[in-house]
C-alpha cells in the first residue's frame, strides 16, 4: 500500500456477468491444481493474457516455469508449440523457411513453431540476440516477414517466455526494446512447505497436467477479454498512473523513466486485474498490485545502468507516490 490520505470514492464492485466471473473462478481453480500455492503468480499470467500481452517468467531451472505455460495453453484451449532456445537456434528455427518443391517447381513455405497461438519460447536468454530478434515483429505486430512476404500469425497469439537469472552462465540478457514487448514479468518463486510438502505427496504435477482439459473455448477467452475492455478507469485513478510515470522520469534514481507503452500497459494490466477480482472499475490496489510486474523489467538504476535494479525502483514508485494528488 502506498501512503495516502482520502481514498478516491469507489462505485459498486460488482461487474462481470456470472458466465465471465465463473469461467476465471474456474480457470484459476484448474491451474492451482498443477501450479501448487502459486495463486497469486497464477492471476499475474492470467491478468497478462486477458490483457492480450505478452508474459516473461523469470526464475531458477525448475520452478514450475514451463509447466505454467503449457497449463495456461491446455485450459484456455489454446494451439500450443514450445521452442526450446539454445545458442545454436536460427531464426528459421523458430519462424519458419521456404524449401524448393520439385513437384510443382514452386518455392513453398513451411511454417516455424511460431505459428501457434500459445509459444512457449523455453529459456530465451540461452539464443543470441540475432534469434532472440525472431520474436520482435511477431510479438509487436502479430505477424512475421519471410522473404518479403507478410504472414498473419494464429489469433489469439500469445507469446509465453521463460528465462534463468542473467547472473548464470550461458545467458544473453534480452535488450530493453525487447523486453519492452513483455507487458508482465512476473517470477513464481519457492514453494511453501504446505505447498510443497503435498508436491512431495503428490508426485509428478505433469502427470496431472495429462488430464488438464480447456476450461474455456476461444469465443470464451474473446468474452473475457472484451471484459477488460469494459472495465471502467476514473479520472482520478488516471491521474495516479500519470504520477506514477512521472516519478520515475523525474527522479535521480532512475536512469529513465517508464514509456507512454508502459503507461498504458501498467493500465491493461491493472483492468484485467480488476476484472479478475470482480470489480467494474479500476481502483488503485489494482495499479499497486500489477506494477512490479508491469514496470521492473522495464527500469533501470542509474547508479547500475547495465543491471537490473527494477524491483527496488517499484518499490520505491509505490511508496513515493500518493494515492491522491
Amino acid at each position: 500500500m502506498t501512503r495516502n490520505s482520502t481514498p478516491i470514492k469507489r462505485s459498486p464492485s460488482y461487474t462481470t456477468t456470472s458466465e465471465v466471473k465463473d469461467q476465471i473462478e474456474a480457470l484459476i481453480g484448474a491451474l492451482n491444481g498443477i501450479l501448487l500455492g502459486k495463486e497469486d503468480a497464477i492471476k499475474l499470467a492470467l491478468a497478462c493474457l486477458f490483457a492480450r500481452g505478452h508474459l516473461l517468467i523469470e526464475d531458477l531451472p525448475g520452478m514450475g516455469k514451463t509447466l505454467l505455460a503449457h497449463a495456461l495453453a491446455k485450459v484456455l484451449g489454446l494451439s500450443y508449440n514450445r521452442v526450446q532456445f539454445t545458442s545454436d537456434v536460427l531464426p528459421a528455427d523458430i519462424i519458419g523457411t521456404s524449401i524448393f518443391d520439385k513437384n510443382t517447381s514452386e518455392f513453398r513455405f513451411i511454417e516455424g513453431p511460431l505459428f501457434a497461438q500459445l509459444v512457449l519460447a523455453d529459456e530465451i536468454n540461452r539464443a543470441t540476440p540475432k534469434s532472440q530478434s525472431a520474436l520482435l515483429e511477431a510479438m509487436e505486430e502479430r505477424q512475421v516477414t519471410v522473404e518479403g512476404m507478410t504472414r498473419p500469425l494464429p489469433e489469439p497469439f500469445f507469446v509465453v517466455a521463460t528465462q534463468n537469472p542473467v547472473t548464470q552462465t550461458g545467458t544473453f540478457p534480452l535488450p530493453e526494446s525487447q523486453l519492452d514487448r513483455f507487458l508482465m514479468r512476473i517470477e513464481i518463486g519457492y514453494p511453501e512447505p504446505d505447498a510443497e510438502r503435498e508436491l512431495l505427496r503428490g508426485g509428478d504435477r505433469r502427470k496431472a497436467l495429462e488430464t488438464l482439459g480447456a476450461i474455456i473455448d476461444l469465443q470464451g477467452l474473446k468474452k473475457i477479454q472484451q471484459s477488460v475492455d469494459d472495465i471502467k478507469v476514473s479520472d482520478p485513478l488516471i491521474e495516479y498512473i500519470q504520477r506514477l510515470v512521472g516519478h520515475s522520469r523525474q527522479a535521480a534514481e532512475f536512469a529513465y523513466g517508464l514509456s507512454p507503452r508502459g503507461a498504458i500497459a501498467l493500465l491493461h494490466s491493472a483492468r484485467a486485474w480488476a476484472l479478475i477480482h470482480d470489480r467494474s472499475h479500476v481502483v488503485p490496489e489494482d495499479v499497486q498490485a500489477v506494477l512490479p510486474s508491469v514496470v521492473e523489467h522495464r527500469l533501470r538504476e542509474a547508479a547500475d545502468y547495465s543491471g537490473h535494479g527494477g524491483g527496488a525502483l517499484a518499490q520505491k514508485l509505490l511508496s513515493g507516490v500518493d494515492v491522491v494528488g
